[in-house]
């Protein structure tokens, strides 16, 4: 193992009082990462890491951000659908040997149909928990969010059961 020189000890301590980041000493000078810092430790001297936290405090500020805005949008995705599950449906098809198309318009969705929504809205729902729990900040929107989409839920199943309870007239 070489010794470093004492030019190597200024060269670092030179680009040190510039600025300049440890790695990035340490790839000038060809001395390893760790003798920087110790070199830089001896004279009194230590990096800065408070920019680089800065940093990462406003990423993690501007993810829970990005997850609030995305757990808005499933919501209101999840609640247009919700707010349709009842009304008229139109059923198509497209065939034939020209291709055509057909169309028949139901009073509501068929099962199947309203079984998707509602299992897209649990989905929704899950999804949104976890992205709230994440968050760091808005507790309170966050319960108010979460307390919509149960509200939404009670309001689905009892027209889905009510739907359910009576048979199609048709």
């Amino acid at each position: 193992m070489a010794s470093i020189s004492p030019e190597q000890r200024q060269r670092v301590l030179d680009l040190h009082a510039t600025g300049t980041p440890r790695n990035e000493i340490s790839r000038l000078t060809g001395i390893s990462a760790g003798s920087v810092t110790n070199i830089c430790r001896d004279a009194g001297r230590s990096f800065d890491r408070s920019a680089t936290k800065q940093a990462s405090e406003a990423r993690a500020v501007d993810l829970a951000a990005g997850r609030l805005r995305l757990a808005e949008k499933m919501l209101a995705a999840s609640e247009a659908m919700l707010d349709t599950i009842d009304d008229p449906y139109i059923v198509f098809n497209f065939g034939g040997s020209e291709n055509t198309y057909n169309e028949h318009e139901l009073d509501s969705a068929p099962v199947e149909v309203k079984r998707n929504i509602i299992t897209t809205a649990g989905i929704t729902f899950d999804k949104l928990t976890r992205i709230v729990e994440k968050s760091d900040s808005g507790l309170e929107q966050a319960a108010g969010v979460l307390d919509t989409i149960a509200a939404g839920f009670t309001a689905a199943a009892e027209r889905y059961r009510a739907a359910e309870a009576t048979p199609d007239e048709g």
